[in-house]
């Protein structure tokens, strides 16, 4: 088909950063678009909260409205892109989007990992598809790779880092050896971090994204909330210190495992070795490694965030709802199904070695205190520093212990016994450790 073909119209829900971005990729690069879907693809309609603000979109004043209706009712849009942030009004313009008969794109990762099962049963009924590419990791193909690309393997495990805003602070903290507060006011004065980060900075959106990949990966699905996650807040340039010496960096690494039929997930502050690829993933980025049973470890590394690569996702998603790959997709995966079993995380363990900083009293007996409770929980040790104690606050140095692979239940209750000793001050800090 050619640009004489009849064009298929879209509404376009939110004009902010993302909206607006796809709407110019879809007015500028009109022809190349038209070559790829077959078609013409015409933005129809637009609704934003301010259709008097000045964009710089080649849109006729008459076509932007503040009412949802102008897309939803009108019967010659067939592709709504949803670009619409959290959960209200998000969830009801979807949901109206969806009774009214259109095709619905969205961004929106909050949304589908609170009410995705309801959502996609309701598309299913009214035989309507949801593409959600951009929602998971930016310009990132993610979602295709593991529901089309990846089809024939029986996915065994996920690691990503998946949240730029996070990858960006961390990143920074280590290249300038600054603060957490003051690498996040610059993360704010780039536009990479909102005014409110707390979703960004504490796994939130980390989190909500992972609970997707796993569902894509493993077919069940796992409530975000019940998620173990920790954020990026309590690392300081001190960690960042202890773990370059001994070869790691510092990343928010979420990760999902599946092993006998069992589900281990968390999303948490991790040491990845120095010259893999997460630990080389620096700034605002998204990375992504799986591990498929048939083609074994693939990666893959873009940005995660940012206007033009999110509307990039976005507007793929739109070609492919176009020419019936979406459909085709959303009908025979089963994705969000209603009617996927509901999972838990269990309890198993993920072995692995772990970093601790312990903040001790500076006296003899301390080390042979910390070393001996490790030994009595069947943890071993590859590493300890300490350095020189001249000079620290209080009498108070860390103590900074590499273990061997050793159960993330077995550390945990080692931790909490050490943190109950009267020779540490404060809370310890434990975090999993990763070298490939």
């Amino acid at each position: 088909m050619t640009s004489s073909a009849k064009p298929v119209r879209v509404g376009v829900v939110g004009l902010g950063t993302v909206g607006s971005g796809v709407v110019r990729l879809l007015v500028e690069s009109a022809d190349h678009i038209t070559r790829q879907a077959g078609r013409p693809i015409l933005v129809e309609r637009a609704v934003c909260r301010d259709p008097a603000r000045d964009r710089g979109l080649r849109l006729p004043a008459d076509r932007v409205s503040t009412d949802i209706g102008t897309v939803s009712r009108d019967s010659s849009i067939s592709v709504a892109a949803l670009l619409v942030g959290g959960l209200e009004p998000a969830r009801s313009m979807m949901v109206e989007l969806l009774e009214n008969g259109k095709d619905v794109v969205t961004a929106n990762k909050a949304l589908l990992a609170e009410h995705g099962p309801e959502l996609f049963e309701l598309a299913r009924r009214k035989g309507r598809s949801i593409a959600f590419e951009a929602a998971v990791a930016g310009g990132i193909p993610i979602v295709a790779a593991i529901g089309e690309c990846l089809a024939a393997n029986r996915i065994e495990s996920i690691r990503g880092i998946l949240n730029g805003t996070s990858n960006f602070i961390l990143s920074k903290m280590e290249e300038d050896g600054a603060g957490y507060a003051e690498v996040l006011q610059l993360a704010q004065a780039k536009g990479y971090a909102e005014a409110d980060p707390a979703m960004d900075v504490d796994g939130t959106d980390a989190t909500q994204k992972l609970a997707i990949l796993a569902h894509l990966a493993f077919g069940v699905w796992v409530p975000w909330g019940e998620i173990p996650r920790t954020g990026i807040e309590g690392v300081d340039s001190d960690l960042m210190s202890h773990a370059a010496e001994l070869g790691y960096r510092i990343r928010l690494v979420a990760v999902a495992s599946r092993s006998d039929g069992k589900l281990a997930m968390r999303v948490a502050p991790t040491l990845v070795k120095i010259g893999t690829p997460l630990a080389e993933t620096r700034g605002a980025f998204n990375a992504v490694s799986i591990v498929g049973d048939a083609v074994g470890r693939m990666f893959f590394h873009g940005l995660g965030a940012g206007q033009m690569p999110t509307a990039s996702a976005v507007v793929a998603d739109i070609i492919d709802t176009v020419v019936g790959r979406a459909a085709i997709t959303f009908r025979t995966t089963g994705v969000l199904d209603a009617d996927s079993p509901a999972a838990r995380i269990s309890g198993i363990d993920m072995t692995e070695k772990h970093f601790l900083r312990v903040c001790v009293n500076d006296r003899p007996g301390v080390l042979s205190r910390i070393t001996g409770i490790l030994g009595e929980h069947g943890i071993s040790i590859a590493s300890v520093i300490q350095h020189d104690p001249s000079g620290a606050a209080g009498g108070v140095v860390p103590l900074v212990i590499m273990t061997h692979a050793c159960g993330t239940t077995a550390i945990q209750k080692a931790v909490a016994h050490i943190d109950a000793s009267d020779v540490v001050s404060g809370r310890s800090v434990c975090l999993s450790v990763l070298d490939d």
